[in-house]
């Protein structure tokens, strides 16, 4: 938990202080500045956590069904990743909004307010209770159906609102 903590923390910071220095050389009317910011903004987007919880959610279903040996390749080999990639992501939405918070632009605090994030939360959630999940069978049978249920959804169903 700490070691997720602690990189999420580093990854918030480092690019808060990209985002601030793009916001600067593009305020000075350098072009560079306003090309990072516009890549920034296009990594930014809580919608990308949903094909992300897809690939998690079936990755935990299969932990659910494995047997142990198998479970835990795809747990260090799949899940382990995926949880890491949803932690960067989210620290470096949270960076740039922080960044650009700074600046003045008041109203990207509501960005923080998008649903998309308990995506990343589910994640994040999962990846951290996942071990008690596997220890009871009537918990790995039910989130069996649960997961299998969350990845059609991530898949399948547009969120769209």
């Amino acid at each position: 938990m700490s070691k997720a903590l602690t990189s999420f923390a580093l990854v918030a910071v480092l690019t808060a202080l990209l985002m601030a220095l793009s916001l600067a050389v593009a305020r000075h009317g350098y072009p560079y500045g306003a090309i990072g910011v516009r890549r920034l903004d296009g990594i930014a987007d809580a919608g990308t956590f949903i094909p992300l919880a897809a690939a998690y959610f079936f990755s935990a279903l299969l932990m659910m069904i494995l047997p142990i040996r198998a479970a835990s390749i795809v747990l260090t080999h799949i899940a382990d990743a995926l949880f890491w990639t949803a932690i960067v992501l989210l620290a470096a939405i949270i960076g740039f909004l922080i960044a650009r918070w700074a600046f003045g632009q008041w109203e990207v605090l509501r960005a923080v307010l998008n649903w998309r994030f308990l995506f990343a939360a589910a994640i994040i959630g999962c990846h951290f209770v996942m071990n008690e999940l596997r220890r009871n069978v009537l918990l790995r049978s039910l989130f069996f159906v649960i997961f299998a249920a969350a990845t059609l959804a991530c898949l399948f169903w547009s969120f769209t609102l």
